[in-house]
């Protein structure tokens, strides 16, 4: 007897940091799963934003509070730090270089991946509402604005869920 084939599951991935080591652990999740034939939605919220923001734009916002809070915290997947051993930017010049050395993609390369192996990505509207930033901001691969709502129609079906 010939059992039926299991479904493949699905996970969703909170991205709350915007650290350079945890982002690229997010998207290295994220690619084994799509890849295992895994359904795979990322939520990017608060500073996980910045792993999915467009490169440019420093200042952004609709009050001086939402513009000196985006220069402070200006970032995109190419211009993030490590959550230790930043070092002036020092730390992540040296992790991409290893990384590089040992053939690991870049996040860059993970998000493009990410993307061509059909996982959804999901920016937060309380998030970009508090900072002022529209889906404009964002990486064009970007799915629609979700609310928390929306986000927990989705994990609640989940089989796995992780908060990064």
């Amino acid at each position: 007897m010939v059992e039926p084939a299991k479904p493949k599951g699905s996970v969703t991935i909170v991205v709350f940091s915007g650290d350079l080591d945890k982002a690229i652990a997010s998207f290295v999740i994220a690619t084994a799963a799509a890849s295992m034939g895994m359904s795979v939605n990322m939520f990017f919220t608060f500073w996980g934003l910045n792993v999915i923001k467009k490169e440019g734009g420093l200042v952004k916002g609709m009050n001086w509070m939402q513009k000196m809070l985006n220069f402070m915290n200006y970032g995109h997947a190419k211009k993030l730090a490590l959550s230790k051993m930043n070092m002036l930017g020092m730390g992540p010049a040296m992790l991409k270089v290893m990384m590089g050395q040992k053939k690991v993609p870049s996040l860059p390369e993970f998000i493009s991946t990410a993307r061509a192996l059909g996982v959804k990505f999901y920016p937060c509207e309380m998030s970009m509402t508090i900072m002022g930033l529209t889906k404009e901001d964002f990486l064009d691969e970007c799915g629609d604005v979700l609310g928390a709502v929306s986000y927990l129609a989705i994990a609640k079906d989940s089989d796995i869920n992780l908060f990064i």
